[in-house]
């Protein structure tokens, strides 16, 4: 029998796209499980865990808007930054409201307020719930971000519950599975999951069909460092053949090997999240030798040759395998024969190619810079161009289904689901 109280911390950031999103999704959290939700509210990530500030905040509005619709919630397209002024009195009014029941319910109205630039709605939030002083809601953020940093995180929009850690609408499923395993679920209570995954909208075209506004091709940034990467890579081959579309790779260098380093707290973090997400994908994970530097740099010396013969995809993808899934040392020799070898290349004439520059260097950074025109900079990234239709760019593993979306509308010419 449980003698206390399931608690879960709630860092809410007052001006992330993202902990708008959430907030609409943990009233009926609440409703469904037997949880005490605990909020805090905390400032923005450190400049460490975030060194592409500008790049990511505008990334953060466009991706809330363009996700919304399939988690069953809001958020306006094409906002811009609300007014500092804006922000600082949402901080005031919910610092007032941390103690009292129905915080996600004031939450949620103060993002709908910021996000739309609804002075008068952030006033009437104001009238209903009071107003801390400036001072008072300063404490309450540098409280809530010193809690959160003591547990190890850096986001906002993110739940803490008895030492794991979840971000966003879509990391939510996560806990709330669990918490259905320990028989968390209020008697009555619905039992489908508040935030599943989307499902992508819109059917596969025939075998064989041609896209209907012409050729479709599918750019996928890849850094062979990163786990996200590999737990998409299998998935986007699948897709650009189920679609029809040229998969065309962008590989750039992991960010540590370009001067960026990760802290730690976000490294322990994408650990834990890595394999669940591994889990959910049905993607082999654990069994981790970090190819960061040379192994890096040997495999890619062999990707000028593996594209001319074919087999670029199959030679990055059985690389990642090896490090990500089954602890091979893939810098060293015998490894990258092994890598070479199941990517279906000869290991004698792979030699002749090993440790040469060959230009990937060079492309590899055009690479990164096409990213960063692109609005992005984290991997895995995609952008589905052509079909008749404006390019669609965006970022992550957990996006997916929204590339399949895209691919879909542009090949069967059913035009993008409405969002």
């Amino acid at each position: 029998m449980r003698g206390r109280p399931r608690e879960v911390h709630w860092f809410h950031q007052v001006d992330d796209p993202y902990g708008a999103l959430l907030a609409q999704a943990l009233g009926a959290f609440a409703e469904r499980y037997d949880v005490a939700l605990r909020p805090h509210l905390v400032a923005p990530p450190s400049d460490a865990a975030a060194p592409e500030r500008a790049l990511l905040e505008a990334f953060a509005r466009r991706d809330a808007a363009d996700v919304a619709p399939g988690f069953g919630l809001a958020f306006p397209a094409g906002v811009a930054a609300p007014k500092p002024e804006a922000v600082a009195r949402a901080q005031r009014v919910l610092a007032a409201a941390l103690a009292r029941e129905g915080f996600a319910a004031a939450a949620s109205r103060a993002a709908a307020a910021l996000w739309r630039g609804d002075d008068a709605a952030l006033a009437a939030l104001a009238d209903d719930l009071g107003e801390a002083s400036d001072a008072e809601a300063r404490a309450a953020v540098a409280e809530g971000t010193a809690l959160r940093e003591r547990l190890g995180h850096y986001l906002g929009a993110t739940l803490h519950y008895e030492g794991e850690w979840t971000w966003g609408v879509d990391r939510l499923h996560h806990l709330e599975r669990r918490l259905v395993a320990e028989g968390a679920r209020r008697p009555g209570a619905s039992p489908a999951l508040v935030a599943p995954r989307p499902a992508p909208r819109g059917a596969p075209p025939p075998a064989g069909r041609a896209a209907a506004g012409g050729p479709v091709a599918l750019q996928f940034f890849l850094s062979l460092r990163s786990p996200y990467t590999w737990i998409a890579s299998e998935r986007v081959v699948a897709l650009a053949r189920r679609y029809g579309a040229e998969l065309v790779l962008r590989p750039v260098l992991p960010m540590v090997m370009r001067g960026l380093p990760v802290p730690r707290a976000k490294r322990r973090y994408i650990a834990l999240d890595a394999k669940r997400e591994a889990e959910d994908a049905g993607v082999a994970f654990g069994r981790i030798c970090d190819p960061v530097g040379r192994p890096v740099e040997r495999c890619f010396s062999l990707y000028p040759w593996a594209r001319a013969q074919g087999r670029a995809a199959e030679l990055l993808v059985e690389f990642m395998r090896a490090a990500w899934s089954q602890g091979v040392d893939a810098g060293a020799d015998a490894g990258l024969r092994l890598v070479v070898e199941r990517a279906g290349l000869s290991w004698s004439e792979a030699r002749e190619h090993l440790d040469r520059d060959g230009g990937w260097r060079a492309e590899l950074e055009a690479n990164r810079a096409e990213l960063f025109a692109l609005g992005l900079w984290g991997v895995p990234s995609f952008c589905v161009r052509g079909g008749g239709a404006p390019d669609y760019a965006t970022w992550g593993q957990d996006r997916l289904w929204r590339v399949e979306e895209e691919l879909a509308s542009r090949v069967t010419g059913a035009g993008a689901p409405p969002r």
